[in-house]
């Protein structure tokens, strides 16, 4: 688990933060590094074609270990390729690049989380959850810092990433030597009826949204919380039509992982909690390193040494002790625990807030955040394998994953408007009281949760 954690966490920066680094010291200008961001795109839609996983099984090594074989022989590739770029005279190749990362290193989640699940048994999920999360974390400081040291002072930048390339290939002897899963009894569809019914869920999805986005919303949305309320209802829309198109045509991969799912014993209060249950924890890290450098007055650089090392070791600890928890622990009762621990350690920020400024009790708020954040994280990917159906779990976990980002992608913006309205002390106050609704369906559902 803490090696294929590794090997999920390592693409992620290769798209994003250390590819930016490349790009700012080659001189590539600001908007060309500004569109890189939608590289990103495919690990929040990973969850269309995650269904794709469960149906279809490489010819060697089993349904899941075949497809991490896959995804990582691609990742390697892709790094190889991305190394022999330039990217002041390639952009447009190495922008390829960076998307065939960013949807291999999704697909890879994808196969993992799944894995993850069918491998671990109910008394393992924790401890399971912990290690894969240290693993995952460890895998960013390597392909986020030291990848970044490395080509600023030995390897230049194409070196990084062949280093990169090079450790994805030592990674598929790990998925080599994984545990291979006995298949379960999945609907076995036609093959052509499955990529038809996929290929009509993306076109309805895709002209809905080209549509929609073509009308003046200028007209009746202007600001910022505008333009993202607006945002949020084309992606709806979109994905209502797609779904509508999947259930038409037929794509039974896509559509029995979600009627399973609401067979299910109180499935939307569920899916409910699902978004809620990290929404405070969200709001107040959404903010924070701009609170503490423009609000606290501290350095970029303390922050970012607090942030990166002691921030990332609480994180560690935090999802070590939260797995080692549950392992002698009910699920249910231990995610009220450390869900009220979450919303209890973002005072930490309102005592920085309203104190005057001290560096001790700034890396003591940072620390108490993270610490509880791991033992909540930790507890919160067990719940989602706890969820999962063995037979649909790579669909069911991306889709479950995703709508628990549902509440990250809104609190920036919102949390910038109370800022604004109300000030850092009572703005991490409301952090906390915005825990609470998760809280109390979580009381609520702990029967439900219990029998899972």
């Amino acid at each position: 688990m803490l090696l294929l954690g590794f090997a999920s966490g390592l693409p992620l920066a290769l798209s994003t933060g250390t590819l930016q680094a490349w790009l700012t010291v080659e001189g590539v200008d600001l908007t060309t590094i500004g569109f890189f961001a939608l590289a990103g795109l495919p690990y929040t839609f990973k969850f269309v074609w995650a269904p794709l996983a469960d149906r279809f099984e490489p010819p060697v090594a089993g349904r899941r270990r075949g497809w991490l074989i896959v995804t990582q022989a691609g990742l390697a590739i892709a790094c190889f390729v991305a190394a022999s770029l330039d990217p002041r005279t390639g952009t447009c190749a190495l922008a390829v690049c960076a998307v065939t990362i960013a949807f291999l290193s999704a697909s890879q989640d994808i196969v993992f989380d799944a894995y993850r699940t069918d491998l671990l048994k109910e008394s393992e999920r924790g401890a399971g959850a912990a290690v894969s999360v240290l693993g995952y974390r460890l895998a960013m400081l390597v392909s986020g810092g030291l990848a970044m040291v490395l080509a600023d002072t030995v390897l230049g930048w194409p070196g990084a990433y062949r280093l990169m390339g090079v450790l994805f290939i030592l990674l598929i002897a790990v998925s080599v030597w994984a545990p291979r899963l006995d298949s379960p009894d999945a609907p076995k569809t036609d093959v052509a009826r499955e990529l038809r019914g996929f290929a009509a869920m993306l076109a309805a999805g895709a002209a809905c949204w080209f549509l929609l986005r073509a009308l003046p919303w200028e007209m009746v949305a202007t600001g910022r919380l505008g333009r993202l309320m607006i945002d949020t209802v084309i992606v709806v829309a979109a994905l209502v039509c797609a779904i509508v198109a999947a259930r038409r045509v037929g794509f039974p991969s896509f559509v029995e992982p979600w009627d399973a799912f609401f067979s299910r014993e109180r499935a939307l209060a569920l899916l409910a909690l699902i978004v809620l249950y990290k929404l405070g924890d969200a709001f107040a890290g959404a903010l924070s390193t701009t609170f503490l450098i423009r609000g606290a007055g501290f350095s970029a650089a303390e922050v970012g040494a607090v942030n990166k090392v002691l921030g990332l070791a609480a994180t560690i600890v935090g999802a070590l002790a939260g797995g080692a928890w549950l392992a002698k622990r009910p699920l249910a009762s231990t995610l009220i625990l450390f869900g009220v621990l979450q919303a209890v350690s973002n005072l930490g920020y309102w005592l920085v807030a309203v104190l005057p400024r001290d560096t001790w009790i700034m890396a003591s708020a940072v620390a108490l955040e993270n610490l509880c954040g791991g033992l909540g994280t930790a507890a919160f990917v067990a719940f989602l394998m706890a969820l999962t159906d063995r037979r649909f779990s790579a669909a069911q976990y991306a889709l479950l994953s995703a709508l628990s980002a549902v509440g990250r992608i809104y609190v920036g913006p919102l949390s910038a408007l109370l800022v604004e309205s109300l000030g850092w002390p009572t703005f991490f106050l409301l952090t906390v009281l915005a825990a609470l609704p998760g809280l109390v369906l979580l009381v609520m559902l702990k029967p439900v949760i219990s029998r899972l």
